[in-house]
């Protein structure tokens, strides 16, 4: 509004859009049921449990749902996105496939910017959403080429590495963290020794790790970093600016700088975890659990083998959830094929060595925490 000229400018049009939005957000999340938490199968005599936080329930299939919505929501509310907006994101696949339904939901064109390498499941899943995929050949475009994007149509860049660690309340309202210290609630050990993940954007770790502190857990976390991926060395070196510039091959997790969501301040304890490693946990979780987990979920599995192993040596007794991100069925042509794993150079005998002899003894030779 400016005075003396009498104008009044009035945007107040577009709250019907936004109000039904929201209401089709929060409709969507009530008939959508809590996901599962798994009990992993190790030998009682061990006196440690492991859960298995099931995010592959959701109706998009991943972890990323629950980004997506929140993501969604906070631009909404922000006034970023309205009726006719286009949502642009920077994604390596899980994200844009939740984005991609979201947007679908509300009547919106999506557009995914990412790597030509992605996996063809992936792209198959974004699409069957509605959305379009927009190939780069060298992932540090990624960024400016969404915002170009964004620029040439008026739209939204969404921007999940800069806004995750913002648009989740990570005081509750039913985030990851609250649901899983719910449901471990009837458990023999309610309160986990370790929480353990990959990073991505940074922000579930972020959420987590703040919840920890807020609720006075004893809970540690320990974040898993793949091969190439910047997030360890960041948080080694206590720098925002460390970079790779090499792209992650476990994906969902992993990149080649620090993210701005990645809040390495609210961490206990990270460690690298080979791609070998990720991919022969991946394997070997899904004989044991008789489905297909994604790579991902491997490296968060060799980290809580790691951690599991070292309670049992110093005689401790108590429980380990780690998140299982999404199905292996993504992942078929990659990681599931021994084709691709050879042609990547990737040797899985040395690990699958190491997670045979776990199971039978309870030891860990693999690497260190």
């Amino acid at each position: 509004m400016t005075y003396g000229d009498g104008v009044v400018i009035d945007r107040s049009v577009s709250r019907e859009w936004v109000d039904n939005a929201v209401r089709l957000i929060d409709a969507d999340a009530q008939r959508s049921a809590d996901t599962h938490l798994l009990r992993y199968p190790l030998p009682a005599r061990w006196g440690v449990h492991l859960y298995l936080k099931d995010e592959s329930t959701h109706i998009t299939g991943s972890l990323k749902h629950r980004l997506a919505r929140s993501l969604f929501l906070y631009a909404i509310c922000n006034g970023w996105i309205t009726e006719g907006t286009t949502v642009i994101e920077a994604s390596s696949g899980s994200t844009a496939v939740s984005e991609a339904y979201f947007a679908k939901m509300l009547g919106l064109a999506f557009v995914a910017v990412m790597p030509r390498s992605t996996s063809h499941a992936k792209i198959d899943l974004i699409e069957a959403h509605g959305g379009r995929c927009h190939f780069i050949d060298r992932p540090s475009d990624i960024y400016s080429e969404a915002r170009r994007l964004a620029a040439e149509t008026n739209g939204h860049f969404m921007d999940q590495f800069t806004h995750a660690e913002r648009a989740t309340d990570w005081r509750g309202n039913n985030n990851i963290a609250e649901s899983i210290y719910r449901q471990m609630s009837r458990e023999e050990h309610p309160v986990p020794e370790w929480i353990v993940m990959g990073a991505g954007t940074g922000g579930t770790s972020a959420t987590l790790g703040r919840y920890i502190r807020y609720r006075r857990h004893a809970t540690r976390l320990l974040v898993v970093d793949p091969e190439n991926s910047a997030f360890l060395g960041g948080y080694e070196t206590n720098s925002c600016e460390y970079v790779t510039g090499m792209p992650s091959r476990i994906e969902g997790i992993g990149r080649p700088r620090v993210e701005p969501s990645f809040v390495g301040q609210v961490i206990d304890r990270m460690m690298r975890v080979p791609d070998a490693a990720s991919i022969a946990a991946a394997r070997h979780a899904s004989s044991v659990l008789g489905r297909r987990v994604g790579g991902s979920t491997g490296t968060n599995l060799w980290g809580a083998f790691t951690v599991v192993a070292q309670m049992r040596a110093a005689g401790r007794t108590g429980s380990v959830v780690t998140i299982l991100c999404d199905g292996g069925e993504r992942y078929a042509d990659t990681y599931f094929d021994d084709r691709w794993v050879a042609d990547e150079g990737i040797d899985l005998a040395g690990p699958t060595a190491v997670l045979d002899a776990f199971m039978t003894t309870g030891v860990w030779e693999g690497q260190p925490g």
